[in-house]
């Protein structure tokens, strides 16, 4: 195989292969089981590629369980920066806050209340950024998706707000790793 299509043959799938892994991640925010069909297969055709195909098994297992933790992160990071940057700011007061255990463990649910245009009440869990910080009562600004596809999100707490640049930072590094790994077993790939 000559340099120049090994090159751009490894660029292509390193691009790929995250880009896939981060939409599964972001879908998973919108339809869970069909985040997690497109996260599976991903995976699997990293393993069969890099592991089969290219017969790199190292570089095939650190782009797989390097492209899994990409996926946990990736979602929440592109939700939160999508709904700071784009959701529509409503005015909301905090109805009720409920902890439940469940068989997955303890899980918070807080119901909100807007107070001005459409008053609707919205049921918000962690995955909404529903973590306690909102007590009973409190006056908040939510962030509701323009396209009306994802539910609201609360606000950030006051000691909280550096979070959303964290999982920025480490979907950005696992998605650098996912790709650099990727492009590396394309072109050390044996061709027997």
């Amino acid at each position: 195989m000559s340099g120049v299509r090994k090159l751009v043959g490894s660029l292509l799938w390193a691009v790929l292969l995250p880009g896939l892994l981060v939409l599964g991640a972001d879908i998973g925010q919108w339809v869970m089981w069909l985040g997690v069909v497109v996260m599976l297969a991903t995976v699997a055709v990293t393993a069969c590629l890099i592991g089969g195909i290219w017969h790199r098994a190292g570089a095939a297992t650190l782009a797989c369980f390097s492209g899994f933790a990409l996926t946990l992160f990736a979602g929440p990071a592109v939700y939160e920066v999508y709904m700071k940057s784009y959701g529509d700011p409503a005015p909301a007061v905090v109805t009720e806050v409920v902890d439940t255990d469940s068989r997955r463990g303890a899980e918070m649910f807080c119901t909100v209340r807007e107070t001005g245009g459409d008053r609707e009440t919205y049921e918000v869990s962690q995955q909404e950024n529903c973590f306690g910080q909102a007590k009973e009562g409190d006056r908040v600004e939510i962030r509701k998706d323009p396209l009306g596809l994802l539910d609201p999100r609360l606000p950030d707490s006051p000691d909280d707000r550096s979070t959303t640049r964290i999982t920025v930072g480490i979907a950005a590094g696992l998605t650098s790793l996912t790709a650099a790994t990727t492009f590396y077993g394309g072109q050390r790939r044996r061709d027997w």
